[in-house]
């Protein structure tokens, strides 16, 4: 069982020129396939996505949380949550 669900992979599939120049896959399964091999990881919210960053040792201090969700490795999903990948 993925930890994406279907949302995430459509979504990504749809927006994945957001982070790369081209895209990096053309079917839900290659979406899969791809966000599994950089180990993208799925936050419940904004909050989520700030403590995944400062676990990770990213330097993100005073970066509102606006200037968090528009960050280009971070997707907004439709349903608030947020997917993060880092290639």
């Amino acid at each position: 069982m993925s930890q994406y669900d279907k949302k995430v992979i459509e979504y990504f599939l749809a927006n994945q020129t957001q982070l790369f120049p081209e895209n990096v896959a053309e079917t839900p399964e290659e979406a899969e396939e791809f966000l599994e091999d950089c180990m993208a990881v799925v936050c419940k919210n904004i909050k989520e996505v700030r403590a995944y960053f400062e676990d990770e040792g990213a330097d993100i201090f005073g970066m509102s949380n606006e200037e968090l969700a528009e960050a280009e490795e971070v997707f907004a999903l439709p349903d608030g949550r947020f997917l993060i990948v880092e290639a």
